[in-house]
């Protein structure tokens, strides 16, 4: 009898233990600084060699969406190569340094996955133990928040959002300049910093009028380079009496959303019944019917590594219809990933 793959399989100890691995991990990093691989390797009860190996497996965690640096980095360099002082250095990943903060809304959607993942075939004694643990503590946070009462559907703007979005455009067209304090989600921290406003403004998800977030287009003195600032992240804006130091330079064309087609790639995917969900949860530009059961979308992309995880997820209901490139690195990313899954499944 040939082995169950892993599609079939469910998660061993092994795979169970790396995971809490990778939970710890993090948060562990971020309060000790540095640290040498031996060392942390020892406090979390594995060794280097498989340390490492849950290193591997981090590079390939990160944030959803469609920009450069989702991804958490690890500098592997100073841990394989010879010359390298076997310290972990770990980036882009100051969002898990603390406990995650959900809104209400994420809370209720997080809910009813989990119910689901519960309730669905295959899933195993221990795993609906350690879900009923997660959904109890979910469960009294989201009753304590009042969670219930929110709806998910809602796409009305926030009123203290057209607010804001009032007080800065003023601010701009007085030509003064602006504190703000603005949640950056990648790194899970709030900065301040001087803007001088030019306009405030709407741009579109994937080219889909009506859907979209207002942002303040302003030239940022923090960063030195004109910046968009989404408004339901900034959580603080004071008008300055200082005048603003630039001219506001030609509006942006955001129709077709944030990012242009001179920083994006234009992908078509073929999608199984199983994975039109994409068409819901990402800026679709175009659906196409295959047939009953298969639907190409066409979507843009400026980070193949997210279009990799994102295929990696769907497998093996999705394929890169163009360009071909994409299909090569997506290859490549999964076979990097069977390779890790079958030394983690070896080791253990």
């Amino acid at each position: 009898m040939s082995p169950a793959g892993p599609t079939s399989a469910a998660p061993g100890p092994g795979a169970r233990d790396q995971v809490a691995r990778l939970l710890m991990l993090v948060p562990y990093l971020h309060a000790r600084g540095t640290v040498h691989l031996d060392e942390a390797a020892r406090t979390l009860g594995t060794t280097p060699k498989q340390l490492l190996k849950d290193l591997k497996v981090l590079l390939m965690c990160g944030l959803p969406g469609g920009y450069p640096d989702d991804l958490i980095d690890v500098d592997l360099d100073a841990l394989e190569e010879p010359e390298g002082d076997g310290v972990i250095r770990v980036s882009n990943a100051d969002y898990l340094a603390r406990p995650l903060r959900l809104t209400p809304t994420e809370a209720s959607a997080v809910i009813v996955a989990l119910r689901a993942l519960r309730n669905s075939a295959g899933t195993t004694h221990g795993t609906r133990e350690v879900l009923d643990r997660a959904l109890a503590k979910l469960e009294a946070a989201a009753a304590h928040g009042g969670v219930a009462q929110i709806d998910p559907g809602q796409g009305v703007e926030d009123a203290d959002v057209a607010l804001l979005a009032r007080r800065l455009q003023e601010a701009a067209d007085a030509g003064r300049q602006v504190r703000l304090r603005y949640v950056v989600p990648s790194r899970d921290e709030e900065t301040e910093r001087v803007v001088d406003p030019h306009r405030v403004v709407r741009a579109q998800e994937g080219g889909r009028a009506g859907q979209g977030y207002a942002y303040l287009d302003a030239w940022c003195h923090r960063a030195g380079a004109p910046r968009l600032f989404r408004l339901d992240r900034v959580t603080e804006a004071a008008v300055l009496d200082t005048p603003v130091a630039t001219e506001p330079p030609a509006p942006r064309d955001l129709d077709a959303g944030l990012l242009g087609e001179d920083e994006t790639v234009l992908v078509t995917l073929l999608l199984d019944h199983q994975a039109r969900w994409v068409v819901d949860y990402y800026p679709v530009l175009a659906t196409r019917e295959v047939s009953d059961e298969r639907l190409e979308v066409d979507l843009r992309v400026a980070d193949v590594r997210w279009l990799n995880r994102l295929l990696l997820r769907l497998a093996p209901h999705a394929s890169v219809v163009r360009p071909a490139e994409f299909t090569d690195s997506f290859r490549a990313a999964a076979r990097s990933a069977l390779g890790l899954y079958s030394e983690q499944h070896v080791d253990s």
